[in-house]
């Protein structure tokens, strides 16, 4: 946007409504909340961190040269050593009266987990050495925090809600969740740093939470590098389907899927309809979502595209696995929890969502010629001869595509011994 805002370019952002804030230059912004409200601020940085000043309502007393000029009486501030919150503060508590407390928690209603975490992700990310740690950040707090702190003010989180966050994963997805609570911790603490919260930080892992959840180490067992899940024995998995089909529901439908594709639960639940293209049968991952932060192309058996295609006929938003929308209206993948729930409900308590990836990884090695280059592809591994990766440029489709209907051949039951006819 243009760093000066005239008035018919201000009437079309308030007549489309669009969320979002609008620069007008010089720290000045037009902020749309979700509730198509218009209101002035300033973004400014202190003593290193971004801050967000309100300057009013927009309305005609609140003119964008009126405001310009706001915006330029706080930079005067500024080069003069003052914060312009705190000073606006202390003038208030000075000239009203009021206490001066009230006013600071009025304040703190306002300052939500989603917000600190963006300020805090904006004010880090240009000393991080990996340019993708940033997005990676977003990602996980958007996928996992969000959805139970991402609107609460950060003065009122707890250990309960710091909890409700990460017990649903920390047996099933211990490393992705010892890295959530790390940057909870974070974000928390850069809130207490600016006065958002004086409470102890409910995040933090000694004397806290290392009393509540088992210890990552202990739940890591090491074999190769990597931490092996339980799974279900191939030989198992027929049969397993057959009662899997049984069940009703969108987690189900997702666990479904993600057995047939061989996805990880964070891949399932976040899949939009936009990464699908059912006739080709094909379902392309961007690099955003996927751990290798590579683009993984999944080809769809007939099954798969079956239950998407059911799922299509029903469809009401961009997600594939919708769950019920946020205090804002706002659309939300399926729980993280959902898959692992079907597995309870089927009292399958012995085994989990990730360690079917396990059980196709043994059945290919165990009963199939496919090359070990093609399994790993499909799980979207990396190859770990260095030189056979280097040289290894296109994503083997065409295999995989003999591979994962070879796949869904053995899981799906037969009906009346007649081996299913792929589409």
């Amino acid at each position: 946007m243009a760093r000066k805002l005239g008035v018919l370019q201000i009437e079309k952002i308030i007549k489309q409504g669009k969320k979002g804030a609008y620069s007008a230059g010089g720290g000045l912004y037009l902020s749309i909340s979700k509730s198509k409200t218009a209101s002035w601020l300033f973004r400014y940085t202190f003593n290193g961190k971004a801050r967000w000043k309100g300057l009013g309502p927009y309305n005609s007393v609140n003119s964008l040269k009126k405001m310009a000029r706001k915006a330029e009486e706080c930079k005067a501030m500024l080069s003069d050593g003052i914060d312009p919150i705190e000073y606006e503060r202390d003038r208030k508590a000075a000239t009203t009266g009021k206490n001066a407390e009230a006013q600071r928690e009025a304040m703190l209603d306002q300052m939500t987990f989603s917000r600190c975490a963006e300020d805090y992700i904006e004010t880090k990310k240009s000393g991080w050495k990996n340019k993708k740690h940033a997005q990676q950040w977003q990602n996980t707090l958007t996928t996992y925090a969000f959805p139970i702190i991402g609107d609460m003010p950060v003065n009122q989180i707890d250990n309960t809600h710091v909890l409700a966050i990460l017990t649903p994963i920390w047996t099933t997805k211990t490393e992705t969740a010892t890295r959530i609570r790390n940057r909870i911790e974070l974000v928390l603490s850069y809130a207490a740093a600016l006065k958002y919260r004086s409470k102890e930080n409910p995040a933090l892992w000694r004397g806290n939470l290392d009393l509540l959840l088992p210890k990552p180490g202990d739940l890591m067992k090491v074999k190769g590098g990597a931490r092996h899940h339980p799974a279900l024995p191939y030989d198992d998995m027929p049969h397993f389907m057959s009662l899997l089909m049984a069940q009703e529901g969108v987690g189900a439908k997702a666990l479904r899927l993600t057995i047939l594709c061989t996805t990880r639960t964070s891949e399932t639940i976040a899949a939009e309809w936009s990464e699908f293209d059912l006739d080709a049968a094909v379902w392309a991952i961007p690099a955003i979502r996927m751990k290798g932060n590579k683009v993984h192309r999944i080809p769809l058996c007939a099954e798969a595209v079956e239950i998407l295609e059911e799922l299509k006929a029903y469809r009401v938003g961009r997600f594939v696995f919708p769950s019920s929308r946020n205090a804002k209206g706002e659309e939300r993948p399926l729980s993280t929890a959902a898959m692992s729930a079907v597995l309870k409900r089927m009292k399958r308590l012995d085994i989990t969502v990730h360690g079917f990836r396990s059980t196709f990884r043994d059945w290919v090695a165990e009963r199939t010629s496919f090359p070990d280059r093609v399994a790993e592809m499909a799980l979207a591994h990396k190859l770990k001869d260095g030189v056979e990766a280097a040289y290894q440029r296109g994503d083997l489709m065409d295999k995989r595509k003999d591979l994962m209907n070879a796949w869904a051949d053995y899981c799906l039951p037969k009906k009346n011994n007649v081996t299913r006819i792929r589409a």
